[in-house]
This record gives structure tokens, sequence and C-alpha cells, in this order.
């Protein structure tokens, strides 16, 4: 694809078709990380987990000691079977 690089107020900026972004999985919003590797400009999408953080991350960060036990969410409220 080409394309040039346009004037948007104070800023240049690029267009992508709608095409190229669906195959690199990047949607209107998305976070992207830009780069020049060897001279070349690369735009990455940034995978975001949801809430921020990685299940790993968490995990490590549970207490050596923690002990994990049950908790009473009181009386079933619909046709559960415990």
């Amino acid at each position: 694809m080409i394309t040039k690089v346009q004037k948007w107020g104070n800023s240049q900026g690029l267009r992508l078709s709608k095409e190229l972004l669906s195959d690199v999985e990047i949607d209107v919003g998305d976070a992207v990380e830009v780069a020049v590797q060897n001279g070349t400009l690369v735009v990455t999408p940034v995978r975001r987990i949801r809430g921020g953080i990685e299940l790993e991350q968490l995990v490590r960060e549970i207490p050596a000691d923690y002990e994990p036990s049950e908790v009473d969410w009181g009386p079933s409220t619909g046709k559960e079977v415990w």
C-alpha cells in the first residue's frame, strides 16, 4: 500500500486502509507502538491484557504463606444446586 504523510492540525499522520488494519487486527482507537528499526518505521499493535495485568503477574504477587479458604456467599437465590 502506498500512502502519503499528511498534515493534521499541528501533527502529521498516515491514512491506513480498513483492510490493512484488519490484516494486523488493529481497530480505530487501539494503541500501537511506533518505532524505527534499521531506518524503517514499524507500527506494532499493543496487545493489552484485560485489566492491564497478566495472570502470571497476579499469581507472582500471591504471598507464599497464603492459605485459601471457602467463602459463604449466602443462600441460593435461584435454581443453583450445591
